[in-house]
C-alpha cells in the first residue's frame, strides 16, 4: 500500500478515535519506529532511483500531514472532554443556593473608630500610624516623662525582655515619629490599640483603643484645640450635648485641659458609669510642650501645636448606652448583633 493510501486509512482511524490513547494509538501504527509510513521510509533504498524520489516525497508528505491531523485531533478531543468537564462541574450561583451562614459586620469598636476618623478627616487631619512595640524614649522621654518621673507609675507598662522595649501604653508616640518625618503645618490623627498593666472591671481593660490628634503650625491657640474638640464632640453626640473643659495636667502637653460631656447614660442624673457625677470624661488634651518639640528638632518659638488623645472604648459605650466595657471583648453574639 503506498503512502497517500495509508495516509487515508490513519486517517479515517483518527477520525474514529474518541480519546488521546486512541489517537496515539493510530500515530504508532503509522508513525511509530516500526509504524507502516516508516516502513516506507526504510525500503526507499531498495527501489530504483528514479522511483525512489518519487517515493520518498509522498512518504515524507503522508508523515508529515499525518503528524498535523494527529496534533488537531488530539486539541478537538481535549477541547471536547474539558467542555464536558465544565458543563457537568458547573457551579449555581443563584441566590437560592447563596452562602447559607449570616454574614458578619463590623465590630462596634471597629464602628466607632472608624466614624471618629471620619470626622476627623474632614477637618483636615490626616490618619497616621505607629508600632505598637516601641521604646522607652518614643513611649516616655520624647514626650517629656523622664525616667522615675511619677507619671510613669500611672501607665502601669508591660515591658518586654530586658526593658528595651515595652508595648506602648498609648498612642501618643505616634505623634513623635510623626514630627520626625514631617514638618509643620502637620494635622494627624493616629487611632491604634494600646496596652496597661491594669485589673479588668467595667471601665478599665488591660487592652484598648486610642485615638491621637496633633495639629502643629505658627500661631496655633488653645481656642483652636477647644473649637476643634467641641465640632468634634457635636459631630459625635449631636449639637445638644453639653460639654466642658476641666484643668488638669499631662506631662507632655502644657497648659492641660480634660474635656467632660454629660453623661449619656443617666442623661447628666448620676450612675455607676460616670460614679453619680452626671458627667463622663472623653479626652485628655492641651498645648504640645516645648519640650517635645526639643525632642523632635521642631523650633518652639515658632511653632505652636494641641495635642488630644481619647478611648474608643469608652465612646462606644457612652453612645450606646453600654454600662460595663467587658461586653465589647466577650464575643457574645446576642450583644454583638445589636449593632
Amino acid at each position: 500500500m503506498n503512502a497517500d493510501a495509508l495516509l487515508k486509512e490513519a486517517g479515517d482511524k483518527l477520525a474514529a478515535a474518541r480519546t488521546p490513547e486512541e489517537v496515539e494509538a493510530v500515530k504508532v501504527a503509522y508513525l511509530g519506529r516500526k509504524g507502516a509510513i516508516t516502513e516506507i521510509l526504510k525500503g526507499l533504498s531498495s527501489l530504483p532511483i528514479d522511483e525512489r524520489k518519487i517515493a520518498g516525497q509522498q512518504a515524507n508528505a503522508a508523515r508529515v500531514a499525518l503528524e498535523a491531523d494527529v496534533e488537531v485531533r488530539l486539541r478537538d478531543i481535549n477541547s471536547a472532554v474539558l467542555a464536558g468537564k465544565l458543563a457537568s462541574e458547573k457551579i449555581d450561583t443563584s441566590p437560592q443556593l447563596a452562602f447559607p451562614f449570616p454574614l458578619g459586620s463590623r465590630h462596634p469598636i471597629r464602628q466607632t473608630m472608624d466614624e471618629m476618623v471620619s470626622i476627623f478627616r474632614s477637618l483636615g487631619f490626616v490618619v497616621g500610624d505607629g508600632p505598637e512595640i516601641e521604646t522607652d524614649w518614643y513611649n516616655f522621654e520624647a514626650l517629656n516623662i523622664p525616667a522615675n518621673h511619677p507619671a510613669r507609675d500611672t501607665q502601669d507598662t508591660f515591658y518586654l525582655e530586658g526593658y528595651k522595649q515595652l508595648l506602648r501604653t498609648h498612642t501618643s508616640p505616634g505623634q513623635v515619629h510623626a514630627m520626625e518625618t514631617r514638618q509643620p503645618p502637620l494635622k494627624i490623627v493616629i487611632p491604634g490599640r494600646v496596652y496597661r498593666n491594669e485589673a479588668t472591671d467595667a471601665t478599665h481593660s488591660a487592652i484598648f483603643h486610642q485615638i491621637e490628634g496633633l495639629a502643629v503650625d505658627t500661631n496655633i491657640t488653645f481656642a483652636d484645640l477647644k473649637g476643634t474638640l467641641t465640632l468634634f464632640i457635636h459631630r459625635l453626640f449631636g449639637s445638644s450635648v453639653k460639654l466642658r473643659f476641666r484643668p488638669s495636667h499631662f506631662q507632655f502637653t502644657e497648659p492641660s485641659a480634660e474635656v467632660d460631656i454629660q453623661c449619656t447614660i443617666c442623661g447628666g442624673k448620676g450612675c455607676r458609669v460616670c460614679k453619680n457625677s452626671g458627667w463622663l470624661e472623653v479626652l485628655g488634651s492641651g498645648m504640645v510642650h516645648p519640650n517635645v518639640f526639643k525632642a523632635v528638632k521642631y523650633d518652639a518659638e515658632k511653632y505652636t501645636g494641641f495635642a488630644f488623645g481619647l478611648g474608643v472604648e469608652r465612646f462606644v459605650m457612652f453612645m450606646y448606652g453600654i454600662d460595663d466595657m467587658r461586653l465589647l471583648y466577650e464575643n457574645n453574639l446576642q450583644f454583638l448583633k445589636q449593632f
